[in-house]
């Protein structure tokens, strides 16, 4: 895919030409000159995005770094030396080709140093002249406007607010609001059918000249294309340059002056508009963010923000719920058996080596408990299972207007070229049956026996964080057995909290060693299954990894809820497991314990992932600038230089970190919903915080990231598909299971509807052999007689609970299915303007065919009547 050099544009100064010149690394006397600028007219343009010459636009900026061989007082040995020479070396000769292929591309170039105190940066400025810009554009089908149409606000609340007459408080006015266009994809031969196609200048937007740049970057080649020797990525990882980027558009900050809205920049409108926490109530500029970092990031913000906003109705629902639980916390009749018990209820040794205990003891537990167990848990968790599905339908829609919107309906099945990474180690080509075109094909049967392969790995790595989530589980009941045997009260009291919070440090742990190894080993697979598209190659690297964290962050809560308590027997006859005793929830039951590590994680969790996405970024930018800016002269000398600005931000390592911290969230105020109904508030609070966090991390401590297309979130939605139906089953379980609701149904429609004695019924005397063992008797909580056997109370509420579940699931999916059915996924407002878009581009180009054609026709008329009074037998040619 790369061109022959293209004839120079007079505009711009290309590689190799007449001036005083710097060598770029080079090993002979034949390399490449790069001109370098005089300082005036570096300090005239040094904070516009353009080379010295005052117009030649900078596309891209490449960095490297050089340390001069000084005389050292250090005695290095020798081998050392030469070793870094002969390293050196090597990264000369490889930078030295692939930017001579560079200039044979067509690349214009200037170079720029900085001289710090114990090394060399060296910046490139590339920049893409117009021919290399029409060829690629049409190599990448990129879309350009056919005519120009009023953008039109897609805000549905909006909509309802104006309807109703009340004022939107969410609306802004943000300036520069980008223009709508009816857009098809490039074709050099048809250039001046398209708008603005007389302005060379401003025909390609700053995002899709980035793009074009990014793709020759990654396709050229600086060795051998069978071991691998191609594109920028691959010399990054082996520092040949240091970094690769675009550049932003100027300051992210207001300029004294620029008193005006319309003079700021793209980058300085986003900042003021949306990235400013003065804006944390109003609508998200997304037109102007998918203009300035391209579709991918925009649908990421689009729908964080549709999610924020869904939030609202189901944390308002949760309070109340929760406001519910309070007002029946004081009236329940079991909790004042349990509170004025005293001394009625001794309770069994939770363990061997444990002492009895009363059941007054937890009344404030229980009490708290009382708070999400309750009638309305059954309500919240149907409602939460229908919001999900709702939510979900509605994006849909969402999704294809912004899609319509943003010009990449129709981007994964038709317009989405191969990987360039794919395109260079692809072993053969095929033609593609929808666009006819010849591409690199990598054969369906060696990637899927190298897909079967990898997920055999990835199998055993889930193995493995389950063994260490065994051996967290048996360390937390081992040291309680110890705890609670030592004999000191602090330790007896507190066991089981020690064991919980040392235990959940010990778990950290091993998430975040296991999560270091298993990124790096996806990454390893998903190249080597060669995926074609950067959507498939993203989505499978997607996958892969959250599997694992799904393991890792919700076996603990799945653990509490399902697991802990369920197996333990009974006094004198407790069940172990590897020689320790199973696990008991705490006095008050799992649910309140559930409740508990659902409230740390949203509560605890977000303040901290909050709190580093504060810090960590500045302090790395700092750091960052401090190490290349190490003397006060060399900030001096580069404190204007945009490139050099730039090169101080960090780099940009995509979405997938924004998109897993929300995902999983997701599943928190779903999966779990029915034990935390505070969770979605939680979840609303953090995520309006996170939208001006993420902001600014894109707009002031980002580098800017290459603009990437997309027709959605991706895999990310079927993942929150697969959540949505996993939580209606969970609630059920949830509710059946581990809350106290059915038993107190039970009791209140076979024994008493006041529930006198509840408290009373849920508890069993000890086996004779037990008391008899001990000459004491104790209660503990089961449906079991004196022989340690289940009594039919406990069949019963079996057969009750199952016969929930089934109920529960059935209702639940059926209603979701039947708002599934009655909520298209498509508007029929989009799929009326996508036909009348088909139908106005044909006509605009063949109206443009046809002025065309008269246009011709003139031409040749004029042609004929000048040849007309010619005398072709006599007259002399010119060129004879």
């Amino acid at each position: 895919m790369q061109r022959s050099r293209t004839a120079a544009d007079p505009r711009c100064s290309l590689v190799g030409q007449a001036g005083t010149a710097a060598r770029y690394g080079s090993l002979s006397e034949e390399a490449v000159d790069i001109p370098q600028p005089s300082d005036s007219a570096l300090d005239q343009k040094s904070t516009a995005n353009v080379f010295s010459d005052g117009c030649t636009q900078i596309d891209f900026v490449l960095v490297w770094e050089t340390v001069p061989w000084e005389p050292s007082g250090q005695q290095d040995s020798h081998e050392n030396r030469g070793l870094q020479e002969g390293s050196a070396t090597i990264h000369k000769t490889w930078r030295k080709k692939f930017l001579d292929n560079l200039h044979a591309a067509g690349i214009h170039m200037e170079k720029h140093t900085a001289r710090m105190e114990k090394k060399v940066v060296h910046y490139l400025l590339l920049s893409a002249p117009w021919s290399v810009l029409c060829y690629y554009a049409e190599e990448l089908r990129l879309r350009v406007p056919l005519q120009a149409l009023p953008r039109q606000t897609s805000n549905w609340s909006a909509s309802v607010l104006q309807q109703l007459g009340i004022p939107n408080l969410m609306a802004q006015e943000v300036p520069n609001l980008p223009l709508d266009y009816y857009t098809c994809p490039f074709k050099a031969n048809k250039l001046c059918w398209f708008l603005g196609s007389n302005q060379q200048d401003t025909f390609f937007s700053t995002t899709q000249r980035h793009q074009i740049l990014h793709e020759i970057l990654a396709t050229t080649q600086y060795g051998h294309s069978r071991e691998r020797e191609v594109g920028v990525d691959r010399l990054l990882s082996e520092n040949v340059f240091t970094a690769a980027f675009p550049l932003h558009e100027g300051p992210c900050n207001l300029q004294p002056e620029q008193p005006a809205a319309g003079s700021l920049s793209q980058r300085q409108v986003l900042f003021q508009y949306w990235a400013s926490w003065g804006k944390w109530s109003k609508y998200q500029p997304l037109h102007h963010v998918r203009k300035y970092f391209g579709e991918k990031v925009a649908f990421y913000f689009a729908w964080l923000g549709f999610y924020t906003g869904w939030l609202l109705p189901a944390a308002v629902v949760g309070m109340v719920v929760f406001i519910t639980g309070i007002f029946l916390m004081f009236n329940d009749v079991p909790s004042q058996e349990i509170c004025e018990s005293a001394e009625q209820y001794w309770m069994c040794p939770l363990c061997k080596n444990c002492s009895y205990w009363q059941l007054s003891r937890i009344c404030g537990t229980f009490m708290a408990g009382r708070l999400f167990d309750h009638g309305g848990t059954i309500f919240f968790s149907i409602f939460m299972s229908l919001w999900a599905v709702l939510f979900l339908e509605f994006w849909k829609r969402t999704n294809a207007s912004l899609a319509y919107q943003w010009d990449c309906s129709e981007f994964e099945d038709i317009e989405e070229r191969p990987r360039p990474q794919f395109a260079a180690m692809a072993p053969m080509t095929i033609i593609n049956p929808i666009t006819g075109a010849e591409e690199p094909y990598f054969p369906k049967r060696s990637r899927l026996h190298r897909i079967l392969a990898g997920s055999m790995v990835i199998i055993m790595m889930i193995a493995v964080v389950v063994m260490f989530l065994v051996s967290v589980i048996l360390y937390r009941a081992v040291l309680t057995i110890l705890l609670s045997s030592s004999g000191y009260f602090w330790f007896v009291a507190s066991a089981s909290r020690i064991a919980s919070i040392t235990g959940s440090v010990v778990n950290l742990i091993f998430i975040l060693v296991l999560s270091k190894i298993y990124i790096s080993l996806a990454h390893f697979l998903t190249k080597w299954e060669m995926h074609r598209t950067q959507t498939k190659y993203e989505d499978a690297f997607t996958f892969k990894v959250f599997v694992f964290q799904f393991v890792t962050f919700y076996s603990s809560p799945v653990y509490v809820a399902f697991f802990k308590g369920k197996f333990t027997g009974y006094p004198g006859n407790y069940v172990s497991f590897l020689g320790v005793q199973n696990e008991e929830c705490i006095p008050g039951g799992c649910f309140i314990e559930l409740a508990q590590e659902l409230l740390v994680i949203m509560v605890g969790k977000q303040i901290i992932n909050n709190a580093q996405e504060v810090a960590i970024p500045k302090l790395k930018c700092w750091w960052h600038k401090h190490k290349l800016l190490s003397t006060q002269k060399a900030r001096k000398e580069a404190e204007q230089a945009p490139w050099v600005m730039d090169h101080q931000l960090l780099v940009f390592e995509g979405l997938f970190d924004e998109y897993l911290e929300m995902v999983l969230q997701f599943g928190f105020i779903t999966i779990f919903v029915a034990a935390c109904p505070l969770a979605p508030l939680f979840a609303l609070l953090n995520n309006w915080v996170e939208i001006r966090l993420d902001a600014q991390k894109f707009i002031c401590d980002y580098r800017r990231p290459v603009a990437e297309r997309a027709q959605g979130i991706g895999i990310w939605f079927s993942i929150l598909e697969a959540i949505a139906h996993l939580a209606v089953t969970s609630n059920a379980f949830l509710i059946a299971f581990t809350s106290d609701f059915l038993p107190r149904m039970y009791y209140e429609y076979v024994h008493d509807s006041s529930l006198r004695g509840y408290v009373n019924f849920t508890l069993a005397y000890a086996p004779w052999d037990f008391v008899l063992q001990n000459n004491t008797t104790c209660r503990y909580r089961a449906f079991r007689d004196r022989d340690g056997n289940l009594t039919l109370t406990y069949w019963q509420l079996l057969a009750v609970r199952l016969g929930f579940i089934i109920v529960f699931e059935h209702v639940v999916f059926f209603i979701g299915r039947v708002i599934a059915w009655l909520v298209p996924d498509i508007p029929e407002s989009i799929e009326v303007k996508v036909k009348r878009e088909r139908y106005l581009a044909k006509e605009a180009l063949a109206e443009n065919k046809v002025l065309l054609e008269r246009q011709e026709t003139r031409s040749k008329a004029s042609v004929m009547d000048q040849a007309a009074g010619r005398d072709w037998e006599t007259e002399q040619l010119a060129s004879s």
